[in-house]
């Protein structure tokens, strides 16, 4: 797979929480790509399978592509609802670096708990919950534990991995309990950014667009090389992006000596890739929030709008 390769990573030391597949993996491989040491956690090893079932897919796998992209990938083993396995492997990075540098906050691994259709009310109250663990509970154990790391040194990056911006953030997600969790990233992060700005470190919350992870994929009955038959069963996949392109997003952002601009940012891939200038894996720049917009209103209006606009 293409990657933007280069040293400007090189010394660094990140922490990826949630690296198994979709967008975690590719947040890994591409801070390696630009010369990065990078742990990645999940709970799918070769050896063990997770909730999500997809055994396929483990952090093994993702830290030795990491390593092919040009960075050093380290594996570790953990679920991020148990405070002593995330303090377990902070220590190991403190022990093997005595430096945390990017901690990417992506643990989710929910889409099997959505229930679409139905009200408040009716919806199952465990599975809700469980969402709220995954996507909240799980991101604030991984902040207690590792920021105390990062913060040592100044220029330390924290990204929030969530699902549409604060913008989007107004379109109801038709789930109370997944459109609470993945609004949640946006708030942590207001909050995050002013009490990590006097120790000179930059908190945003980041979000791909319509995102060909392997579950999305699957879930359209396509592959990669022939994910535009998706369209027409949905036709705002047309606007789809691969991991790769939010993963460059964040490459882009940790590369950027002047990051602590977007302090207390909502950042989409889209949004970044006008800023920094990197593309898709197939040399487009998908904008798929604008596109989302647009795309609803059109259809409220009988009109239709053209993702190739907004690429």
């Amino acid at each position: 797979m293409e990657t933007t390769t280069d040293d400007t990573l090189a010394g660094r030391v990140a922490l990826v929480a949630g690296a198994t597949r979709g967008a975690g993996r590719q947040f890994a491989v591409q801070l390696g790509a630009r010369g990065a040491t990078v742990y990645v956690t999940g709970r799918t090893t070769r050896g063990r399978v997770s909730e999500v079932g997809r055994a396929t897919e483990t952090i093994e796998e993702t830290a030795d592509l990491v390593t092919a992209a040009g960075g050093e990938g380290i594996a570790l083993p953990a679920d991020h609802l148990d405070p002593a396995a995330v303090r377990a492997v902070v220590d190991r990075v403190e022990g093997d670096h005595g430096r945390l540098d990017v901690l990417v906050d992506g643990v989710w691994g929910g889409e099997h708990l959505i229930e679409f259709g139905k009200r408040a009310w009716e919806l199952d109250l465990d599975k809700g919950l469980r969402m709220l663990d995954l996507g909240v509970r799980a991101h604030l154990i991984t902040l207690r534990r590792a920021l105390p790391l990062l913060v040592r040194r100044p220029g330390g990056l924290v990204v929030e991995v969530t699902d549409g911006t604060a913008e989007s953030a107004g379109t109801y997600r038709e789930n109370l309990f997944f459109d609470l969790v993945k609004y949640a990233p946006i708030r942590l992060v207001k909050g995050l950014a002013q009490e990590l700005d006097p120790v000179g470190c930059t908190a945003v919350s980041l979000t791909p667009g319509f995102l060909r992870s392997e579950w999305m994929l699957d879930h359209f009955g396509v592959r990669e090389d022939n994910w535009r038959d998706a369209i027409a069963r949905e036709p705002a996949f047309a606007i789809a992006e691969s991991p790769v392109f939010v993963g460059r997003a964040l490459a882009a952002l940790a590369s950027d000596p002047d990051r602590h601009r977007w302090n207390g940012g909502s950042l989409s891939s889209g949004q970044l890739a006008r800023v920094y200038g990197f593309t898709d894996t197939d040399g487009s720049a998908p904008d798929a929030w604008p596109y989302i917009a647009a795309f609803t209103a059109a259809r409220e209006n009988g009109t239709e709008a053209d993702a190739d606009d907004y690429r």
